[in-house]
């Protein structure tokens, strides 16, 4: 807002002209008033007695040549003030209480100006609305730079911490300093026990774990995470009462896609590896789940991930005659091999697990051995269907022409 030129009252002129003789006065009254009705200002650790000095001056100056006619001397005075006091952590109620109180003294010094002529108190209180509107302008310019910069320091902070979480997760620490200073920017122990996570985002820009840090924090377990395109990773720092069990019980509590967890590690300087593990482990999880997937745990779904061509091309030279047949049956005879992998050969248990007959099991399985050519019964050939229906899931290959997509982990 700017307040619009008006006409200049001739008393109000003198006024204005007459104080701005006594600039130093002037500003050395007001830093004591301020001084005296805000506490924060008081002790001059937020802000110096000096730099307070220079700030009260230099309104009080751009104020009374506003008030003499001098409307270009502007608001930029305010606007220092306000990314001044934002970038020494002052709250914004006490520097808008300061500013309150300038305004009252800034008025009283205009009637005790004007003395007890009565004309020339008339010609103050007719200019009485412009002064204040002066007053609340200066308020509103320096709460507008205020926020301003508060906003700039915010997304500065974050550029920087996303810098150096980037540095750790990629490796670009240099010397045993820089990982030094990485960490405890980062407030992560140097040393201890920690995992890296991967996990797969929906969409460009959105969390795949909402709120994760600020969850772990709470239970005492430090962080750090970046969001990129794709995945969002992160590097935790495990504690005794905080195992790894418990942090994958919280991290699947919050994913909103599949999730990949390295092997525990010790060192932050070996960071780098384990995110490349964790992407792996995220990339073996099932397309479109929120599969949690530990490195450790699943060495093949893991090796298949790492190698998505040749997977995709041994699923579909394997499970090509099941892969071509009409969704439904392919399916069908797909989950059914997937049960009976789960159940450990077992039929009848493979039988619960889809709600069907045992029979029913057998009869599918058959069909899996005739259209594959490969027996169950045969150990070598059992594995090689193990190893198709797993490239199958983790690159999502439902037709034997697909092309062998990259998983989006890897």
């Amino acid at each position: 807002m700017t307040v619009p030129a008006a006409p200049v009252d001739p008393t109000v002129r003198a006024i204005s002209e007459a104080l701005l003789e006594r600039l130093d006065e002037l500003g050395a009254q007001l830093v004591e008033r301020i001084r005296q009705a805000e506490a924060l200002y008081r002790d001059g650790q937020a802000v110096s007695a000096t730099d307070l000095f220079e700030s009260c001056r230099d309104n009080i100056e751009r104020i009374l040549l506003q008030l003499a006619g001098n409307r270009p001397a502007g608001i930029e005075a305010a606007r220092t003030t306000g990314r001044r006091r934002a970038e020494q952590g002052v709250p914004l109620p006490a520097i808008l209480h300061a500013y309150r109180i300038g305004g009252r003294y800034i008025w009283e010094t205009f009637l005790a100006e004007a003395g007890p002529s009565a004309p020339a108190r008339e010609a103050l209180l007719q200019a009485a609305a412009e002064i204040w509107a002066i007053i609340d302008e200066y308020s509103e310019a320096v709460t507008e730079a205020y926020r301003e910069t508060l906003a700039e320091r915010v997304r500065r902070s974050t550029q920087a911490r996303t810098a150096v979480v980037s540095s750790l997760l990629d490796g670009q620490f240099g010397d045993g300093s820089r990982l030094w200073e990485t960490a405890a920017t980062l407030r992560l122990p140097h040393q201890g026990t920690f995992v890296a996570v991967a996990a797969e985002t929906a969409a460009a820009g959105d969390e795949a774990l909402p709120g994760v840090e600020r969850a772990l924090r709470v239970a005492d377990v430090p962080s750090a995470w970046r969001l990129d395109a794709q995945l969002q990773i992160g590097v935790v720092a495990l504690r005794p009462k905080f195992p790894i069990a418990m942090l994958c019980d919280q991290l699947a509590s919050l994913a909103t896609g599949r999730l990949g967890v390295s092997e525990p590690y010790t060192g932050l300087d070996r960071t780098p590896q384990a995110v490349r593990q964790a992407r792996l482990a995220c990339a073996a999880g099932t397309p479109g789940s929120t599969d949690l997937v530990r490195y450790e745990q699943q060495p093949i779904a893991v090796l298949l991930a790492r190698l998505p061509d040749a997977s995709g091309s041994l699923a579909r030279a394997i499970l090509g005659p099941v892969l071509a047949l009409p969704g439904y049956d392919r399916d069908v005879l797909l989950d059914t091999l997937r049960a009976w992998f789960s159940a450990k050969g077992s039929a009848p248990t493979a039988a619960a697990q889809l709600h069907v007959h045992r029979n029913t099991v057998h009869y599918r399985l058959r069909r899996v051995e005739a259209l594959t050519g490969r027996a169950l019964t045969d150990p070598s050939a059992s594995a090689e269907l193990y190893l198709a229906l797993e490239g199958a899931r983790i690159l999502d290959v439902t037709d034997p022409g697909d092309p062998a997509p990259q998983p989006s982990g890897s």
